[in-house]
């Protein structure tokens, strides 16, 4: 039956219960509703609600997984430094890096130096060139690690330092990786609020077409209401409550899946847990596990846009209600 046929079921006893029950100063939708609860219109507008929510807050919490990535990776690369020890013909690698690592020990400001071995600098280059490929053959720089305390050190020092002790040492501070993926997180957050915009925007525009469809389906009703003395605002409100209720169930169902998807993402890679994919996955977006913090936004965004579509219908119609006056 369609929402026509069921606004039409009231006929002249609804409209009459509805005057009876306004005289009264009861609640309408106790009795007769002034909105079919459950009309087909209805039960699209909460598919779309919910569509529209999932997009909205799986890209809120995908948002919050790159602002939370991105300061680990700030937190990693601005806590240590790397020295690279290229081979050199006529040069001693092993002396080179035994004396970089004696240099930078005893410099002011560093509070641990780790050198990487042969096979551990060879296990770095894995994840591109494959373990198939023999490597002894490559001239593979060395690499030290230097964790610097917390009041940091004197970068340019170190590095006249190192350059005197071993020409060839290249001492990277990870600033320019720094501000790339400060600027590539930055983008990414900014993309999904546009996202975000655009979604919530286009839910605004399905709920204002939904609001106008219901109040051209209970025009006589509306009028007749009118005509007994009830004010805009009463009759806004009830737009309101069924719109908020429709709101709210669509909401829920979309807040609901998103909490599920991120479960069933951050399993899905805890049982994939092996292979290069994995850890390049991982040391981008972690676990896909949301924090706290994360879920407590998809549960306040979810009840937001209950809200915002109840008031969006409330504010249609009174505005709609004024221009018919």
């Amino acid at each position: 039956m369609s929402d026509t046929d069921q606004t039409q079921r009231l006929g002249a006893a609804g409209l009459l219960a509805l005057v009876l029950n306004f005289g009264r100063n009861a609640d309408i939708h106790d009795s007769l509703p002034l909105i079919p609860e459950s009309s087909i219109a209805g039960k699209a507008l909460v598919t779309i609600i919910a569509i529209m929510t999932f997009l909205a807050t799986l890209t809120a919490g995908s948002a919050m997984l790159i602002r939370d990535a991105s300061q680990s990776w700030s937190n990693q690369i601005t806590q240590e430094m790397t020295i690279q020890i290229k081979p050199q013909p006529g040069r001693n690698l092993d002396a080179d890096v035994e004396a970089a690592a004696a240099a930078s020990t005893s410099f002011p400001g560093v509070e641990s130096v780790r050198v990487f071995s042969k096979q551990e600098s060879s296990n770095l280059l894995e994840p591109w060139l494959g373990n198939s490929i023999s490597l002894d053959e490559l001239p593979i720089p060395r690499l030290i690690v230097v964790k610097p305390l917390a009041g940091g050190l004197e970068i340019d020092k170190l590095r006249a330092v190192l350059h005197e002790k071993t020409p060839q040492a290249v001492l990277d501070d990870h600033q320019l990786w720094f501000e790339r993926l400060t600027t590539m997180a930055n983008a990414l957050v900014f993309v999904a609020l546009v996202v975000l915009a655009l979604v919530i925007s286009a839910m605004a525009l399905a709920i204002a077409f939904a609001t106008r469809g219901a109040m051209a389906g209970t025009k006589d009703i509306i009028d007749v209401l009118h005509f007994v003395g009830a004010h805009d605002k009463f009759i806004s409100k009830e737009f309101q409550r069924h719109f908020f209720r429709l709101g709210l169930k669509g909401a829920a169902i979309g807040g609901f899946s998103t909490l599920m998807a991120f479960a069933f993402a951050s399993l899905l890679l805890k049982i994939w847990n092996s292979g290069t994919g994995f850890e390049q996955v991982e040391s981008l977006f972690g676990t896909f596990s949301l924090n706290w913090p994360g879920m407590a936004l998809i549960i306040i965004l979810t009840v937001l846009i209950a809200f915002l579509v109840g008031n969006i219908s409330r504010v249609i119609v009174f505005r709609r209600l004024q221009t018919l006056r």
